[in-house]
């Protein structure tokens, strides 16, 4: 299956390159003290930056820089907030809950109806680009969104806009998968994805902005999740250039304010520095060697 626009692959000997992306960094500071951990281990090449996160301290970005210091380790995206229980960093943004961005559902719901400004949105994506170009002196080498809200109807028409006009060069994740659909049914949560996904390569080939091949990643998260064998099922199929999303983390207070996703971020962590993960690579014919940032 081909997409258009997609980010270019690049080949290492017969190796097809993939994304390992690790989400969520700036949440809070265990969540990134591991994230920087797996990037100097070689476990992951990719983590996407939530510029809203009160976490993002100024030396939490310093420490992520430095790792691509003398050659890149790591692409750096940024990971548009637009849920709770974090805040706008754009001014009078609308709708909010006590000055809170409202609950994802409530976010669902108000996109599908068409009940958000786009205006609003755009300025609000443009604030956190424009706070991560701040933070980290470039542009980001990606785009993705926290809970997939990028790809929610009228957040992924601002979102692909702002992009076309301020950041061409970066490409935005698309969370569609590849293989027959009889193999892709069983979770539901991926079907929807798939689904959202088709329109957003669509309108974003449109925009002439480029994505991802093919996305891996998504499970139930429940809290008897087997994640050594939940993960060599993201491997199979794909080509290069995909993305296979993770949420690996350290637990301290200030996820446990934030976020339901806890322990299980623990055994992502603990699975990505096991000694399986570079073998189950190596008989996928997979490889995470970074690419050159294009943003520099």
């Amino acid at each position: 299956m081909k997409y258009g626009n997609v980010i270019d692959g690049r080949r290492n000997g017969t190796r097809r390159h993939i994304w390992l992306c690790a989400d969520d960094y700036g949440m809070s500071p265990a969540v990134n003290v591991a994230i920087r951990d797996l990037v100097v281990r070689g476990r992951i090449n990719a983590t996407s930056v939530m510029v809203v996160a009160p976490s993002l301290y100024r030396s939490e970005v310093v420490s992520l820089n430095i790792l691509n210091a003398r050659e890149t380790r790591v692409a750096i995206g940024l990971h548009v907030t637009l849920t709770a229980p974090y805040q706008p960093l754009s001014r009078n943004f609308q709708p909010v809950s006590d000055g809170n961005f409202l609950s994802k559902r409530e976010t669902v719901r108000h996109s599908f109806l068409h009940l958000l400004r786009r205006e609003m949105v755009e300025s609000e994506i443009s604030s956190q680009l424009q706070e991560f170009v701040a933070a980290f002196g470039r542009l980001p080498d990606f785009i993705d969104g926290h809970q997939h809200v990028h790809l929610f109807p009228q957040v992924r028409e601002a979102l692909l806009s702002v992009v076309k006009d301020v950041a061409p060069n970066v490409w935005v994740r698309q969370c569609g998968r590849i293989g027959p659909l009889h193999k892709r049914v069983a979770d539901g949560k991926a079907i929807a994805l798939d689904m959202l996904s088709s329109g957003f390569r669509r309108l974003a080939n449109r925009h002439g902005v480029r994505v991802n091949p093919a996305f891996a990643g998504t499970y139930g998260f429940a809290k008897n999740a087997d994640y050594a064998r939940i993960f060599p099922k993201f491997l199979r199929g794909l080509p290069d250039g995909s993305v296979v999303m993770c949420h690996p983390g350290f637990v301290d207070a200030e996820l446990q304010r934030l976020d339901p996703l806890t322990t299980l971020r623990e055994r992502e962590y603990l699975f990505l520095i096991g000694n399986s993960l570079p073998g189950l690579l190596d008989a996928y014919g997979l490889t995470l060697l970074p690419l050159p940032s294009t943003n520099s």
